[in-house]
C-alpha cells in the first residue's frame, strides 16, 4: 500500500470488553499487522457518567489477555478537550459551524409539529447562517450549542470495504450538534478529529456506526482532511439467531477466560465470526495475520455457536503442553483453597486429562480429587463399594504395598488380582476409582495409580 496502514480500536469504557468489541479489535489489529502498519488504541471516555477507571481497566485486561498489543496509546478523549475546542473555533471562523440558540423545549416543539405533518423530525435550521437570511435576535442568558453546517445538496457516498457502495442524500441529514451548551464536544465530532489527527487510514467498526459515517465524512471534508476507508462489520447473533446478549451466556472476553477458554481458541473463533480463509477452521495467530484481508468479511450477520467454540477450545487444550495447562490450573485450584503441596506432580495429572475435557474449568475439576480425597456419594458407595468389592480392594492393596510402581507393573497386578478372585476388570477397576478419587470414570486405572503414587493410593485404600 502506498500509504502506511493505521487502524484503531476505540471502545467506550462503560462496562467490559464484549465479544463484538473484541472481534472489532482483532480485525483492526490483524489488518494492521498484515500490512506492517500501526494499531492504535483510543478510549472514548466522554460519557463521564458511565465511563469509570474500572471499565477502562476491564478493556485493557481483555486486550492484554488476547495479546492484541497496540502500537500507540491508549489515548483518552477527555485529555484532548483543548484540541477539540481548537478545531471548533477554526470551524466557527471558517463558517463551517455556527452557534445555535434553540432551546431543548423549542426543538421538541419543532419536531412534534413535523411529526404531526408526517415529516421526518429534525432541526429546522433557524439559526443556520445563509446569504441574505436574517437570523433571530440572540436571546439573553442562553448558552448556545455549536452545529456543523452540513451541505444541503448532493449525496455523501463511500465504498464500504464490507458493505459496498453506500450513498445518503445530504437532504436527509440535519445540522449536527458538535459542541453542547456547556462547551463539551459531542461523540461524532471527537471521533472525526481523532481519526484525522491520528492519521487513521481504515476505520473498522460495527455496523451500528453506519448512520454516523455520512456525518463524519462531511465534517472531515469541511476540515480538508483525507478520508479514511470504512469497513462496517455486521452484528453477532446468539445461538438462537437474536442479537448476542447476556442471556446467551458469557459476552465479556474475560468471562471466557474465567470459564476456562484458551485465548488461542477465542482468537481463532472470533476470526471466523464473519471472516473466512477458504475452508480453514483451525489456524494460528500467525496464519491469521498472514491471511487476513477485508475482502472476505461477509456483510451478513455472524452467528455465535457456543458448542463450536467449546469444540475448538478442546482442540487447543489437546495441543497445549501439560506444563502450560498446569500453570493455569494452579491458579484455579488455589482459588478453591486446594493445597497442591502434598499431591502428585500437577503436570503429570493434567497430561492424563487434557484430551478428555473442553475447558480449563473441567480440567481443574478433573484433577482436584488427586489433591483432595473426596469421599464418594451415597449412590456410588452403594453401587460400587460392596463387601465383595472392598474385600477385593484389600487383596489388591496388599499386592500394591510391595509392587514396582510403574504403569506396566501396576497393570499386571490388577489383572493378576482379577484372575485370582474371578473378577472382570470393571468389577475391580471401578470400585478402585471410586475409592481413590470419588468418581466412577477416570483415564486408564494403571496410569491413575502411577501418577497418584504409592503412598496416596495405600492411604486412600486403607
Amino acid at each position: 500500500m502506498s500509504t502506511p496502514v493505521r487502524t484503531r480500536f476505540a471502545p467506550s469504557p462503560t462496562g467490559f470488553l464484549h465479544i463484538g468489541g473484541a472481534r472489532t479489535a482483532l480485525f483492526s489489529w490483524a489488518y494492521a499487522r498484515r500490512h506492517g502498519g500501526q494499531f492504535i488504541l483510543r478510549i472514548e471516555d466522554t460519557d463521564v457518567a458511565r465511563s469509570t477507571p474500572e471499565a477502562v481497566q476491564a478493556i485493557l485486561d481483555g486486550m492484554n489477555w488476547l495479546e492484541l498489543t497496540h502500537d500507540e496509546g491508549p489515548f483518552y478523549q477527555m485529555q484532548r478537550m483543548d484540541r477539540y475546542k481548537e478545531v471548533i473555533g477554526q470551524m466557527l471562523a471558517a463558517g463551517t459551524a455556527y452557534y445555535c440558540y434553540t432551546q431543548p423545549e423549542e426543538l421538541e416543539a419543532i419536531r412534534e409539529a413535523q411529526r404531526a405533518r408526517g415529516e421526518k423530525p429534525r432541526y429546522d435550521g433557524r439559526w443556520r447562517p445563509e446569504a441574505g437570511k436574517t437570523l433571530p435576535a440572540i436571546p439573553a442568558g442562553v448558552q448556545p450549542v455549536v452545529r456543523f453546517k452540513n451541505p444541503v445538496d448532493g449525496v455523501v457516498a463511500w465504498d464500504d470495504l464490507v458493505k459496498g457502495r453506500i450513498e445518503i442524500a445530504n437532504a436527509e441529514l440535519d445540522d449536527l450538534v458538535i459542541a453542547r451548551a456547556d462547551g463539551t464536544p459531542t461523540y461524532n465530532f471527537c471521533v472525526v478529529v481523532d481519526d484525522w489527527d491520528m492519521g487513521i487510514t481504515q476505520v473498522i467498526r460495527g455496523d451500528d456506526h453506519v448512520n454516523n459515517t455520512p456525518r463524519q465524512i462531511n465534517i472531515l471534508a469541511a476540515l480538508g482532511a483525507t478520508l479514511p476507508q470504512y469497513a462496517h462489520l455486521s452484528m453477532i447473533l446468539g445461538d438462537d439467531g437474536t442479537k448476542l446478549s447476556k442471556r446467551h451466556g458469557a459476552v465479556s472476553v474475560m468471562q471466557y477466560h474465567e470459564e476456562g477458554y484458551l485465548k488461542e481458541a477465542v482468537i481463532n473463533y472470533l476470526a471466523r465470526l464473519g471472516w473466512s480463509h477458504g475452508d480453514d477452521e483451525i489456524f494460528s495467530r500467525e496464519q491469521l495475520v498472514e491471511w487476513f484481508d477485508l475482502d472476505h468479511i461477509t456483510p451478513s450477520a455472524a452467528q455465535f455457536n457456543t458448542e463450536k467454540l467449546k469444540w475448538l477450545n478442546a482442540h487447543y487444550i489437546k495441543q497445549t503442553e501439560p506444563a502450560v495447562l498446569a500453570a493455569d490450573v494452579v491458579t484455579r485450584l488455589a482459588a478453591r483453597g486446594v493445597d497442591l503441596a502434598a499431591g502428585p506432580d500437577l503436570a503429570a495429572v493434567v497430561a492424563l486429562y487434557r484430551e478428555r475435557v473442553s475447558t480449563l474449568v473441567e480440567l481443574a475439576d478433573s484433577v482436584e480429587p488427586y489433591y483432595l480425597h473426596a469421599q464418594p456419594g451415597a449412590e456410588l458407595t452403594a453401587q460400587h463399594l460392596t463387601e465383595t468389592a472392598l474385600s477385593a480392594l484389600g487383596v489388591l492393596a496388599g499386592k500394591l504395598a510391595t509392587a514396582a510402581w510403574d504403569k506396566a507393573a501396576l497393570s499386571a497386578i490388577i489383572k493378576e488380582t482379577c484372575t485370582e478372585l474371578g473378577l472382570k476388570m470393571p468389577q475391580l477397576a471401578i470400585p478402585l476409582r471410586v475409592k481413590l478419587l470419588g468418581v466412577a470414570q477416570t483415564p486408564s486405572i494403571d496410569a491413575v495409580l502411577e501418577v497418584l503414587g504409592r503412598e496416596a493410593v495405600l492411604a486412600r485404600l486403607k
